[in-house]
């Protein structure tokens, strides 16, 4: 249910804490010193935040479910609420957060305006121009639910003439004392990387426990019906909805994972299979990225899981890695580089999203499976993100910012200081290797190696040109082709575009003519 009213305090307000949907935890630096008789909440559902894109139906009741029950806590807790629903018709006319926002200020009238860091640049920017413009003060305090500040990456970043997850990642461990021995790393080494790459046995993946699974309670059952209402034209389903929306159910969800599925997780953390949507993934993100979960917990979980139980150190500091490394990696790489990351194309691709990105309706089975599995779920590991959905829109020659815009759509754990860098700076290369040492491009040999999708294709991964040329092959050499100099110049990728010299100058021109077949009928392929 939607939170109680607050009811109108008597006394002029002092502070009004502004509680935006991806910082739902207590700790939250802006609560600090927080009394209830002269400061109070504010929480706003505004539609807008749900149109700006064509948002998966999944993430908007996400984030609606777990802030209604956030709200509540709130309420329940002593603290005074003023919670804007989406579903009240005494905003309809705003629709947008910033003018809700504005409204809202209008109408408290507090002395000064207090905010955690917003996890998106754009809002950022706009709640300090709603403040200006209100003439109320505005307080923006540190996110302290991340191990690494926006101030200690940028000093780490200074000065160094490429970034590189890895060497920051050691720091990180050696700071916090993450599996560690004294000054070395636990096991002898930082990384168990190559011992995390295998794909599932010929004959499948076998049983895997299924992930934590949380029936909606009657507050998400109200954000459902909702969302079926608001949103009826949106993407994605709502039906095997069981995210965790809660603190109470976040912790339960990093158990059961620590308990059932940590063991295999390293092994099996890049495989692919049909049907198989969650394989031995945690799915921690959705309630890491809404602070409903401290990433110190899930470290720790994971760290004693070795310790105590003897679980494979491989598959523990494969997971710590991600949360530790890349995650908080991540986020300082989007607050040194916004707000030009947002419009970067190194390679100034300029092609429209094709539309089965929408519905999943083409020929390759990848992505059939991959986009079927995210409209079902709003949900894909990173791996189908990276080297599926991903790798064909930088082969493809689709313009960044539209894949962008689609990954921050259609996944339920999407916030844009993760969204962003690792679609337009990982996935695109659309930064031009300011973090990575290279494109992440691979030919359909390399989906075949890693899962059993080419198996029913009607494309074969093998083949380059003619009619049964898998989209992902043509343009992988297609890629190779286009950018011959700039990749034989880079030790990373010399190698692949040495292989260009095993062709005839008859075989890259059939090449080039299938590529551009392709390329002129993607929302056939």
């Amino acid at each position: 249910m939607t939170p109680r009213p607050t009811p109108q305090h008597a006394t002029p307000l002092r502070r009004l804490v502004l509680v935006l949907g991806d910082q739902l935890w207590l700790g939250n630096p802006a609560l600090a010193s927080f009394d209830p008789a002269q400061d109070a909440v504010l929480m706003i559902e505004a539609p807008g935040e749900a149109t700006q894109f064509w948002n998966h139906k999944a993430r908007i009741a996400v984030f609606l479910s777990a802030m209604r029950h956030f709200g509540q806590t709130l309420t329940d807790a002593g603290l005074p609420c003023h919670y804007l629903a989406l579903d009240d018709p005494a905003w309809d006319a705003l629709p947008s957060l910033p003018e809700r926002l504005a409204h809202a200020l209008a109408r408290f009238a507090p002395q000064t305006l207090w905010l955690c860091e917003p996890g998106e640049w754009r809002l950022q920017q706009d709640i300090a121009a709603v403040a200006h413009s209100a003439g109320v003060p505005l307080q923006v305090l540190e996110d302290t639910h991340f191990l690494c500040s926006r101030a200690r990456f940028a000093r780490w970043a200074s000065g160094r003439k490429e970034w590189r997850m890895e060497y920051f990642y050691r720091e990180m461990r050696r700071e916090h004392g993450v599996l560690m021995d004294g000054k070395a790393p636990v096991g002898g080494q930082w990384n168990f990387d190559a011992d995390n790459r295998k794909s599932y046995p010929k004959a499948g993946p076998g049983w895997i426990p299924e992930p934590a699974h949380f029936a909606p309670d009657a507050t998400t059952r109200e954000v459902i019906a909702l969302v079926q209402a608001r949103f009826p034209d949106h993407p994605g389903q709502l039906e095997h909805f069981g995210w965790p929306v809660t603190p109470e159910q976040a912790q339960q969800a990093l158990q059961h994972f620590v308990d059932e599925r940590l063991e295999c997780f390293g092994s099996y953390q890049d495989a692919m299979w049909t049907d198989t949507p969650f394989g031995w993934h945690s799915l921690l993100s959705v309630a890491l990225n809404l602070h409903l979960i401290d990433p110190r917990d899930v470290i720790r979980a994971a760290e004693a899981a070795h310790h105590e139980r003897g679980l494979p150190l491989a598959s523990v500091e494969g997971f710590i890695r991600q949360i530790l490394g890349w995650r908080e990696f991540i986020r300082g790489v989007y607050w040194l580089d916004m707000p030009g990351m947002k419009t970067a194309n190194h390679f100034g691709h300029q092609r429209a999203l094709p539309r089965w990105y929408w519905t999943g309706q083409t020929h390759m089975a990848c992505m059939q499976d991959t986009i079927g599995q995210t409209l079902k779920h709003g949900y894909a590991h990173h791996i189908q993100r990276l080297m599926v959905t991903g790798q064909f829109a930088l082969l493809a020659e689709l313009q960044p910012q539209q894949v962008a815009d689609w990954y921050l759509a259609v996944y339920v754990d999407a916030v844009e200081w993760v969204e962003l860098p690792n679609v337009a700076g990982m996935a695109l290369f659309a930064n031009g290797g300011r973090f990575t040492s290279k494109p992440y491009v691979a030919s359909g040999q390399y989906i075949s190696r890693m899962s059993n999708h080419c198996r029913g294709c009607r494309y074969q991964p093998d083949q380059r040109t003619g009619p049964n040329a898998c989209p992902m092959t043509t343009l992988y050499w297609n890629f190779l082709d286009r950018h011959e100099t700039e990749l034989a110049a880079s030790p990373r990728t010399a190698l692949m575009v040495r292989n260009l010299t095993r062709l005839s100058p008859a075989e890259r021109e059939a090449l080039r003519q299938q590529a551009a077949l392709t390329l002129a009928h993607l929302d056939g392929v």
